[in-house]
Order: C-alpha cells, then structure tokens, then sequence
C-alpha cells in the first residue's frame, strides 16, 4: 500500500486461495493503525499545517519477481463504506475506487453519508437523507460552495440518532440578488460542523453506493438547468448549467455570429435601448437612472437589458436579453441607442443612426486607460482595443467639471461629452430618498437604532487569483470591531465585484455581507458612514455629507506600484487616512468628532468634485440621448 501523500510503502501479507481456473482468489488483511500511525508521522513533520481532510492509500499486489499489479475493483458488485472503524474520534476508512478505477482506501475526517435523493416537491430543490455513525444529536450545515467565485449557501443540519434529513434548495438563498438562479458552473456539495470557518474547505458529501443510480438528477430553477451529480465515485456535486445552450456557445456558432455582424446590420433599426450595467449586468448604476428616467417620460421604446449569467432581477419596464445569444447580437446590430457603462465587445462598429451612450462607471479617482504609468498596465493590446472602442462612442457622461479633462486624456475621446453629472447619484439627491432608504433597510433587515457602516474596499491588481478574479483582503480586525462597536453599529461589507472570497462572520449580527445586493447606489443612500480606500464611491457619497474614513493601510505601495491617482488624493480626501485597523476602529468609535476636523477639507471636496450632482443628471442624460 502506497501512501499518496508521503509516498510511503507498507507490506502486507497476501494469502492465496485454491485456483479456479485461470482465477486465483486471494486475501490480505492489515491493522488499521498502521495506516493512520503513517499519517499522523507525516503530519508531525510540519506541526503548524492544518490537518489534512483525507489521505489516499493506493493498492498493488507485488509479485515475486518484484513487478506490480494495481488491484482491479469489480464494477459489478461496487465496494461497499466500509464499517467506519472510527480513528481518534474524528476520522473513518473507507474503500473506493481511484479514478483510475484501482482500488484505494480514504483515511478522511468523518461525515454524514447520503443514502437517499428525491426532488422536493414544493420548492425548487432536492431532499436528501441519510446516516452518521454517532449516537445522540450533532449540528452540521449543508453547503453549497461556488468552484470559481467562492460563493456559499449554507442550510442547517440536525442529526439525531444517526439519522439526518435536509433540504438542498437549488437556488441562492444567502443573497440580496433577488429572484435569480445560481451562478453558472460547479458547486461543491459539502457537510460541515456548524463553528467551522465559513470558507473552509471540507470534503464533498458523501454518497452511499444505493444512490449512484438515481443520479444525475435535473430540475429546472428560475428558469435555469440544475443538476445535482455524482462526482469522484462517491461524492455529491451541483451542477448549475449555462443560460446559453451548447450549440449557442459554441466557438463555431460565435465566431458565425461574430462574423455576421455587419451583415446583421444591414436590417432596419429598431426603436429600442439595449442596455450593459457592465459585470453581471445587473440592474444598477447609470444604466438603471437612464432607464428609469426614460419610463418615467413614457418614451416609446422597448427596453432589453443584457443579461450575463441570468443575474438581472429585472422591473417589468426592462426585458432581459442573454448576453452572447444570437438575440443579443441582433439588438446589439439593430438597437437604435446603447447605454452602457462598460466595454463595448471588440467587434462592435457603430452604424450610422445608432446612438451609443456611455455612462461610465464613477469619477477616475485611479487612472485609467492611457493614464496608465505602472506595470501592471503595460498592456498594449488593451490600449489599441480601447482606442477602437473609444471611436464607437457617441456621447460620454462626466459626473464632473473634473472628470471631464481626465476622461478626454485618458481615453483620447474626441467625440461629445456631457457634463451632466453623474445619473446613478440621482437616488442619494431625490426627493424621496428617505423613503427609499427605508425599502432598502427593510429588504436587508438591518436592525432599528445601530449606526450603519459601510466598508467598500476595491480590488488589488498583485492580489489575483490563478483562477482569475481578485483575492478578498479586507484586513480590519472584525471581531476587535465588533467587541469596541457592535452594541451600536453594524457593519456592512461590499468588496468589490471582481473580488472572489467569504467575508469573516457574516450573519453573525455585526458583519453584513453585502456583496450581492444588486445596487451600490441604494447601499450609499442607508449608510450613516462610508470606510473605503480607493474606490470612486468616494465622489458618489460624498453627495450625502456623511462621514467619510480611509482605510489606506497599503497607500504607498498602491499609489507608487500600482494604480496610482487621478488627483492628489492624500491632499484632497475628505476625512482621515488610517493606516492600521486600529486606527480605524478609533475612528469609528468618535466618528461625529473625526469628520467635524476633517468639515473644511469635506467641503472643499464636494465643491470640486460633486459641483454637477444635483439629482437631475439622468434628466440631462436623457435629453441629449433623445436630442
């Protein structure tokens, strides 16, 4: 037996039985505490690593002559969980097959084990039951956890006398997203000890070898194929399918698509507004305040909102659009206007009549485009495919008599552009904001009476993942926070959409994962104080005149090596640096007293960085748009 981890080899004795033929039966036998006493020697070897969730020991017969032979498992009579021989409490052997189909013996930390599957029949989901080969009660959480975003759902397990039964809904629970599917791709089915680290990594559910025939097992959840699988022999997997079907997304059908473009523009222009919120195309930012603006005029256009991913929770006003369908592609050759505020696709030509609307997304407080001085952007293919775009625009949104210079700089925009302010502001300035603000109170839950703070850190370019997508690192000391504030604020965090992670002690009274919530605007309207570093929602809250505190714990390493500033960012913000959490947690605790010393540079601030915001900017926006 060879075990994977360490590549150390045990030898046991094989007794051979009478031949059959040409078969020859044999059995080998072996003390379970050589196999763990291996394992807990390798781990030894490195104290300070976590301990591993499961160790593999592969099988081979040695043969005299000293060649090897893998040991085939019988694919007609699957091995049976072997009868959980528990090791130090919290571990269990069990025999299954390798991927290769050899056999292997598991020595993992014990869990429930799954024996039956059926859909739930009023719900959008599946009702599993099963065992757990300890006496008495023990709480667990069945989780769902995202492969590439990180992203969890978690849903109470009771387990009583060895027996459990739990709902697995298919749909995303923990989210402010609203009535969407869950996100595309592979979701890990895994049961886990209720006061384990959210984000910790545990093995995949277990499947008892009477369920591997009943699976895979579809239903169809808003709108969406979800299938829960059998992954690895034994373990459970959710598997949440693309809006587009495969011969849509195919290379071929794309590129045909891509291809015909021009050719599809040659149909008559239709009156309607294709709109792009940018990553998920949610129902947000400029876009949202445009559309919004031009139902309230009752202009007659039909409106089609991309939709990446079926992440839109859409008004009636608003129909979605898949991104990358065929019917994307013909609105986005015969729409009569495109608003977007994010990149338009590389081979998008605008055609003459067709109006192209670009928001943007916030005032440059980091450089953009050809702004760019620092490593990390010496990109210059990005740069050629950003000055084809930049033609494409007809208009261009400026939030700010500012913006409008480092906009014109960066992009090299020669075309119009419109000092309007900003549109997604327009909420922080209506009228009935505090009606609203108590909706988005509401549909949180916030509780009555605690100061609202709102953290909003924005991504690192040195912290991306191999996957793709950026590294949560939000680096405040949560539960220090939480013991010097907790009794009278909460705490809401909102990184940044390109950032992948679990935030510490969501759910846990003080800290709100805020993340999925569709509308950064809405969260700005509730929030008593904003606590950001570099983010462009600086200029968008400061409409407010709330307080404002810097968690700049990385500035110089961010202002020299990586992005840098539009502005003199350390003269001109308009409330404290702070390096440390410390620092932070100070502030927060006198926050009425840090932003009366910061009131002169706050006010300097609004005036020459919000001197357009007046909660008409979409009414200007609009007018141009039409005019």
């Amino acid at each position: 037996m060879l075990h994977t981890e360490s590549d150390r080899e045990l030898l046991f004795p094989v007794e051979l039985g009478t031949p059959a033929g040409r078969d020859v039966p044999f059995t080998a036998s072996f003390p379970i505490d050589r196999l763990t006493a291996v394992r807990e020697a390798w781990d030894a070897l490195d104290p300070a690593a976590e301990e591993r969730l499961r160790d593999r020991w592969a099988t081979e017969l040695l043969l005299a002559d000293g060649t090897t032979l893998p040991v085939v498992i019988d694919d007609r009579r699957a091995p049976q969980q072997l009868n959980l021989p528990i090791l130090n409490g919290t571990r269990a052997l069990f025999s299954k097959p390798s991927p290769s189909g050899y056999l292997q013996f598991t020595d993992q930390v014990l869990q429930p084990v799954v024996d039956e599957i059926v859909r739930a029949k009023d719900t959008e989901g599946f009702l599993l039951s099963g065992s757990f080969p300890l006496p008495g009660s023990h709480h667990y959480e069945l989780v769902i956890r995202h492969s590439w975003l990180e992203e969890e759902h978690r849903y109470p397990v009771e387990i009583t006398d060895g027996r459990f039964r739990a709902a697995l809904p298919a749909v995303p629970t923990a989210s402010f997203a609203g009535q969407v599917p869950l996100h595309r791709g592979t979701w890990a089915v895994v049961f886990r000890p209720v006061g384990a680290e959210p984000g910790s990594l545990w093995p995949r559910a277990l499947l008892a070898s009477s369920c591997h025939r009943g699976l895979p097992l579809e239903i169809q959840a808003r709108g969406r194929r979800v299938v829960l699988e059998r992954r690895t022999y034994d373990s459970l997997s959710l598997e949440s399918h693309s809006d587009l079907l495969p011969e849509e997304r195919s290379g071929y059908r794309q590129r045909r698509l891509r291809n015909g473009f021009a050719e599809a523009q040659r149909a008559p222009l239709t009156d309607t507004v294709l709109y792009d919120a940018g990553l998920g195309s949610q129902y947000a930012g400029s876009p949202r305040a445009v559309h919004e603006e031009l139902v309230r005029r009752g202009a007659p256009l039909r409106h089609v909102w991309t939709s990446t991913d079926m992440q839109a929770d859409l008004p009636q006003t608003a129909e979605p659009v898949r991104q990358l369908s065929p019917e994307w592609y013909e609105h986005l050759a015969t729409a009569k206007y495109v608003v977007t505020s994010a990149h338009l696709p590389d081979f998008f030509v605008r055609r003459p009549g067709q109006v192209v609307l670009q928001t943007w997304h916030g005032t440059p407080l980091k450089r953009i485009g050809h702004d760019f001085e620092k490593v990390w952007f010496t990109d210059s293919e990005y740069l050629k495919l950003l000055d084809r775009e930049v033609a494409q625009w007809s208009l261009l949104v400026s939030g700010n008599t500012f913006s409008t210079g480092v906009l014109r700089r960066a992009f090299k925009y020669q075309g119009e552009i419109l000092e309007s302010g900003c549109p997604r502001n327009d909420v922080l300035l209506a009228p009935d904001r505090e009606k609203t603000a108590e909706q988005v109170r509401e549909r949180l839950g916030l509780p009555e009476g605690k100061k609202v703070v709102l953290y909003a850190p924005t991504f690192r370019e040195d912290r991306r993942r191999p996957q793709g997508g950026y590294q949560l690192d939000l680096r405040i000391d949560l539960e220090a926070a939480q013991a010097a504030l907790g009794e009278d604020q909460v705490l809401l965090i909102r990184a940044h959409e390109l950032m992948c992670g679990q935030v510490p002690g969501a759910g846990n009274g003080y800290v709100w994962d805020v993340g999925t919530y569709p509308d950064m605007a809405d969260l700005l309207l509730i929030a008593d104080v904003l606590v950001t570093d570099y983010s462009s929602v600086t200029f968008d809250f400061a409409n407010t005149g709330k307080p404002i505190l810097f968690f700049t714990h990385d500035l110089e390493h961010y202002r020299d090596n990586l992005r840098g500033f539009s502005l003199d960012f350390e003269a001109d913000a308009p409330g404290p640096l702070l390096a440390t959490s410390a620092e932070l947690v100070e502030a927060l605790g006198g926050v009425d007293a840090v932003a009366a010393q910061h009131a002169d540079a706050y006010a300097a601030f609004r005036q020459k960085y919000c001197d357009l915001d007046d909660g008409q900017a979409s009414v200007r926006v609009v007018d141009a748009l039409l005019g």
